[in-house]
């Protein structure tokens, strides 16, 4: 019977000072630690410790420089939770190689749609050769059709190679650890270029200032192995941190959202990470039973990030699992993103949520966040996160549309600059212009505003619409939307189109289990109401089936991926502007249309 790693290492802590990810797992192997996978039923499968993946990554690593490739050549990997994945990303990195993991996500698209998104992905990071777990092997074998690789298959496939005699010479800190591709929701997703140094130095950050890692914590993760967060801090920071990590499938995770919860409670976990909509899945699936059987009193980071953070949400998760020992304050608030490494900033360790209360109007009509009062009850409030202050040697300056700096509590869009920024977006010197200025700035794309020395954010410039002169966030939208009954979190997309008379319309996409035409009716009236009375605004809403709103690589919802299906379904594609009649369509006539059958 397996036994998973354990949680206590003899090894004196490090967490810096290493001149690449190779050298990291070097040190970590002479430790008893490593990592644990699980299946949907909560059954540790596979245990491989951190030094018989150093055993298994320099073997393979040998028959890949076996393949003569030139150095820093990209290779393909198909990033599903599974142990190989580990051997072949470290084999990539004693191979002088530069993995790319890539998406193992079957979307509602289905086998062709997937087949040919990674076919693109393949193309466009200029693979030479490409991995894939047995699962995924088929999807890989057609869509490496038509390309030069010298090898497409699973692990087996690449043992069988001829293996080199010796390595070669370890990384340098200034190349390339790895390709991270961003979610990309408006256009074809982008490889972030990450040196060793700058993964390190931001790990480094994030271990010691962020979640300020001590002796006998232990990772826990579902989160996809593509994504940064999930890549880069709980694949490679539990590596750099010489700490044992478990590991749940992020399917196994959607179907069955309390074994998270179980593993934490069982392994006696005290770190994991999940953007908003994870908690909000378990706080939705959790029984009154549950509770007896959960003590999650050693979790003490309970990491948030990678899409806005509603509070409400994370709220109603603290509420629910306060009896099975979860402490608010565990919440950890962060911002950050792929272009730089993982992390910029973390909310102080400890303090659980600290949420601005702002004043809606005056932010949509001056972008100006004033902290409301507890007295002005006739005010319109919307709610955002504190994220912290940036990590120690990153600069964030928020700058308005002309690029200049705005005073304090002023939305404007976020500039970053440190170590860990990318070196650009591979083969793409067009976006990484646009991103990277000459000295070094990182246009985010992301809009917040500062309080002393916190940032808070709110929201991507691209999705912010602008209605009748107003700035209107889209969240506050979507949140209107989720208060109702017949709808659950995540259910709402909103964004603008373009109308005949040149303004912008609101559009509202709403995921609807309820199959009555007038119960589906009162719902749409009551939704066109609350924003007319709260935001000022005409929004066309629209009741779809459940599943139909698109989703970005990284699981989250894509605003643009709902607008462009929006605009097929109404025969909008070429036009992309909504008639009269369009907007003033009955509610009735809207509900039915979108639900017949």
């Amino acid at each position: 019977m397996q036994h998973p790693t354990p949680t206590n290492n003899s090894l004196p802590l490090k967490t810096a000072g290493y001149r690449s990810l190779a050298e990291a797992l070097d040190y970590a192997a002479n430790g008893t630690t490593g990592c644990n996978f699980y299946n949907g039923r909560g059954e540790l499968t596979d245990v491989l410790t951190y030094a018989e993946l150093r055993r298994q990554a320099r073997a393979l690593a040998r028959r890949l420089h076996g393949l003569g490739l030139e150095r820093g050549s990209t290779i393909a990997m198909v990033a599903d939770t599974h142990p190989h994945f580990q051997v072949f990303f470290f084999a990539c990195q004693y191979a002088g190689l530069v993995p790319v993991p890539l998406p193992a996500a079957v979307h509602l698209g289905g086998r062709d749609a997937f087949v040919s998104h990674l076919h693109a992905m393949l193309a466009d990071c200029r693979a030479r050769a490409a991995f894939a777990p047995d699962s995924f092997s088929g999807f890989l074998q057609d869509a490496a059709k038509g390309l030069d690789l010298r090898v497409a298959g699973t692990l087996d496939a690449f043992m069988a190679l001829e293996p080199a005699e010796e390595l070669p010479e370890p990384p340098r800190p200034e190349e390339l650890a790895y390709l991270q591709y961003t979610s990309g929701s408006t256009r074809f997703p982008r490889g972030t270029m990450i040196t060793q140094k700058a993964v390190l130095t931001n790990l480094s950050g994030i271990l010691q200032y962020g979640v300020q890692i001590r002796r006998g914590d232990r990772f826990m993760s579902w989160l996809p192995y593509y994504h940064d967060m999930g890549l880069v801090g709980l694949i490679l920071g539990p590596v750099v941190s010489q700490l044992s990590v478990d590991y749940l499938g992020t399917r196994e995770f959607a179907m069955r959202p309390r074994l998270w919860l179980k593993l934490m409670s069982d392994n006696r976990s005290t770190i994991s990470f999940s953007p908003p909509f994870g908690y909000a899945l378990c706080a939705r699936r959790l029984r009154e039973s549950d509770l007896d059987r959960f003590d999650l009193s050693a979790w003490r980071v309970a990491g948030v990030g990678a899409e806005m953070i509603r509070p409400a949400w994370l709220r109603q998760f603290a509420e629910n699992l306060g009896p099975a020992g979860f402490h608010n304050s565990a919440f950890l608030p962060c911002y950050g993103m792929a272009e730089c490494s993982l992390a910029v900033s973390f909310a102080p360790l400890g303090q659980g949520l600290e949420v601005d209360r702002l004043d809606a109007n005056l932010l949509a009509a001056d972008r100006k966040a004033r902290l409301v009062g507890p007295s002005e009850n006739d005010t319109r409030v919307t709610e955002f996160v504190n994220c912290g202050r940036p990590l120690p040697e990153y600069e964030v300056e928020i700058r308005d549309e002309q690029g200049g700096l705005v005073e304090e509590r002023q939305c404007g869009r976020i500039y970053l600059r440190g170590p860990s920024i990318m070196n650009g977006y591979a083969n793409n010197p067009d976006a990484s212009r646009a991103a990277l200025s000459s000295d070094g700035w990182l246009n985010t794309g992301d809009i917040g505003y500062r309080a002393g020395d916190s940032l808070f954010i709110t929201g991507r410039a691209k999705d912010l619409l602008i209605i009748n002169g107003r700035n209107i966030w889209p969240q506050d939208l979507e949140f209107v939307a989720e208060q109702q009954p017949e709808v659950r979190p995540e259910d709402a997309s909103a964004f603008s189109i373009p109308g005949e008379d040149g303004t912008e319309v609101a559009v509202l996409v709403v995921q609807c289990r309820e199959r009555d035409a007038f119960r589906q009716a009162s719902l749409v009236e009551r939704l066109k109401q609350r924003i007319q009375s709260e935001f000022g605004i005409a929004c066309l809403i629209e009741l779809v089936p459940p599943h139909t709103l698109p989703r970005t690589s990284s699981g989250k919802l894509s605003r643009s991926g709902a607008r462009l299906d929006f605009l097929k379904r109404n025969n909008l594609e070429d036009r992309g502007i909504l008639p009269r009649e369009l907007v003033d369509r009955t509610p009735h006539t809207e509900a039915t249309e979108n639900h017949s059958g």
